[in-house]
């Protein structure tokens, strides 16, 4: 039997039931911070020091937090389709959880770049960067996030991933970031899309998209399991 491809886009919701915070909440704000303060080149350009103090303070977040039930059902899923993970998500938790397919567009936290050549990844060892932290050019190391106002390189690959996807099952993302959420409309008209989100039936999203209410940990699991029967 072929297996389906199934590609999984999923955004903050998944892991903020890991314990971390979304990456903006209802007041604007990241952690307490204005994301113009934390998550733009120029504020980087302004006062690296704080922006890097701030990313240490999610990683060691990232370090503590531990893959949920919702994280588990797709590796899980893996065992009955080709599984194929987009994440908006800089966190590594689908990677501790075991999934094999990933790809962030947004970045990863637990890795650094060079901030003169993005090219240089470095997979960090421990988890705060400093000042003093160079790469093999000479330049400081800061954290392999894109920043608002960045292009995301990864967008083309997504696309080519999404396009021919069996099943699009999108977790636990209010669709608001771009150019990320334009992935629903890279699919075929054959592929069948469904959303899982406490506010799922809230959105205004395409009538074709089947919609669940309720958090990733909660249905995932209920809906591998009518997958593989």
């Amino acid at each position: 039997m072929i297996k389906k491809k199934i590609v999984v886009f999923t955004g903050a919701g998944i892991s903020a039931e890991s314990g971390l915070q979304t990456f903006r909440g209802s007041d604007g704000l990241w952690e307490g911070h204005r994301v113009e303060d934390v998550a733009t080149p120029e504020a980087w350009q302004r006062d690296p020091e704080s922006v890097q103090r701030f990313y240490n303070m999610r990683r060691i977040a990232c370090r503590r937090a531990q893959p949920n039930a919702g994280h588990l059902a797709l590796v899980e899923l893996e065992k009955y389709a080709d599984v194929y993970i987009i994440t908006q998500n800089i966190d590594d938790l689908h990677e501790r959880a075991g999934s094999k397919n990933i790809l962030h567009l947004h970045g990863e936290i637990m890795k650094a770049q060079s901030s003169r050549d993005s090219n240089l990844v470095y997979q960090l060892q421990k988890d705060e960067l400093s000042m003093e932290d160079k790469c093999k050019m000479g330049s400081i190391l800061r954290p392999h996030v894109v920043w608002f106002g960045e292009a995301v390189p990864n967008m083309l690959i997504a696309s080519e991933i999404v396009k021919d996807a069996d099943i699009l099952l999108v977790v636990g993302t209010s669709l608001q970031v771009y150019p990320a959420a334009n992935l629903l409309y890279e699919t075929s008209k054959d592929c069948k899309i469904e959303l899982i989100d406490p506010n799922a039936h809230q959105m205004r999203i395409n009538s074709n998209v089947i919609l669940h209410s309720g958090t990733a940990s909660e249905i995932l699991p209920k809906w591998v399991e009518i997958y593989a029967e």
